[in-house]
């Protein structure tokens, strides 16, 4: 057995250190040049000397650098929100300034770097390293759709999104009704733990009373991708259910009592009211067949589609740039503006929908689906959804049994 540590023999070792000169090492530091890191975010009303003054740079060379250099005046860009982050020394000389730079909506977004060199100052402007999730969010309607998606903090971006989705099937201005709930999963992107911005809509789920719409977006790499109901169906019909995003039916497909004439005659298109201005999509894919004007309908575009299928659009304020007969447009593509050119008492949208050149409502015609997926496609579309309903899951987890509209 091993002995007992009692039992041990104890022994006491001592050894003198010598202290460290403190005096030397304060005067080590003093000697060092000293420099600190502080970040700031841009807000509402800053410019360029208050942004620095409270990063705390006292550096008119600098100030001076970033408002000639071509590269480094996108620092100038102060949108509310941008981080900015910089190391300066303790006399307030600026070392390094660092931020997100976006041209545009579309464009991708860099890092851009003003450092010291030497006497003087380099700019650099780098691509952005970014970070891509997926985020699910769901929402309650109680006013608006944009009141419900800002509720969820959802993006605007994603909130439009949305819109385009469903707008074949839901009329955003009319249809939506106090309690109905929506599901979205969609893209995000980071750099270094900081939002940068929001991407595609993956999935979405709306109940708009009792129906259920639900699409998932399928990419394949032979083509572009689309939206998809769980079965496999495109969700992309050959006409949107209004050419207005946000709107109201301020006449409907009747007998009406005209506003001006005064008399009783049938009023063969639907009348949207919106604000001058508002921007007017087409309905469907197509060829313009007339673009000018048309007595009491004032400024018209009139597109021919498929299938001897044809609109109207009047009371127009304006055309889209560059629009002109024969021109091909794609459904959603701006074609013009509210107005209230012609025989109009107020800015609204005339909105026609022919068949074989006979008007029809709009608003209750039946028009199919695009050609759903083919049996290979079938395949790997069939992963996605199941993964994407299972989202849907986690998100409404009361909801066990969901009704996928057809309609």
């Amino acid at each position: 057995m091993a002995p007992d540590a009692d039992d041990l023999p104890v022994r006491a070792i001592s050894q003198e250190l010598e202290l460290p000169q403190l005096a030397e090492q304060i005067a080590a530091l003093e000697e060092q040049q000293q420099k600190f890191i502080t970040e700031e975010r841009v807000r509402s009303g800053d410019t360029l000397g208050t942004l620095l003054q409270r990063l705390g740079i006292d550096d008119d060379a600098a100030a001076a650098f970033i408002r000639n250099d071509p590269v480094a005046r996108n620092m100038m860009q102060l949108k509310a929100g941008k981080r900015v982050q910089a190391e300066v020394t303790a006399d307030g000389e600026l070392e390094r300034l660092t931020t997100l730079v976006s041209q545009g909506r579309d464009e991708p977004i860099s890092n851009l770097v003003i450092k010291r060199e030497g006497d003087g100052f380099k700019s650099v402007q780098t691509a952005g390293n970014l970070e891509k999730r997926i985020e699910m969010r769901s929402g309650i309607i109680r006013s608006s759709l944009f009141a419900a998606t800002d509720q969820a903090q959802i993006p605007d971006n994603v909130a439009l999104q949305i819109v385009d989705m469903f707008s074949t099937n839901i009329d955003f201005g009319s249809d939506l009704r106090r309690g109905d709930r929506f599901n979205v999963v969609y893209e995000t992107y980071w750099q270094n733990g900081e939002y940068i911005s929001s991407g595609r809509v993956l999935a979405g789920e709306f109940m708009n009373g009792p129906s259920v719409y639900q699409s998932v977006w399928f990419e394949e790499s032979s083509k572009s991708g689309g939206y998809y109901s769980f079965d496999g169906k495109s969700l992309k019909k050959a006409f949107l259910k209004s050419p207005l995003e946000f709107s109201r039916i301020s006449s409907g497909f009747s007998m009406r009592k005209h506003p001006i004439s005064g008399q009783w005659k049938a009023h063969k298109g639907v009348d949207f009211a919106a604000a001058t201005g508002t921007p007017i999509r087409a309905s469907g894919d197509g060829v313009i067949d007339f673009v000018g004007t048309q007595r009491g309908y004032g400024n018209v575009v009139t597109i021919k589609h498929w299938n001897n299928y044809s609109t109207l659009y009047a009371h127009m304020n304006g055309f889209a740039k560059g629009l002109r007969k024969g021109m091909k447009v794609s459904q959603g593509q701006l074609i013009g503006y509210v107005g209230s050119t012609g025989w109009a008492t107020g800015p609204h949208l005339h909105y026609e929908f022919r068949v074989n050149n006979e008007a029809r409502d709009p608003m209750s015609i039946n028009i199919p689906n695009a050609q759903p997926l083919n049996v290979a496609q079938m395949k790997e579309f069939r992963k996605v959804a199941t993964a994407m309903q299972h989202r849907f899951t986690l998100l409404t987890p009361e909801s066990s049994n969901t009704r996928i509209a057809s309609r």
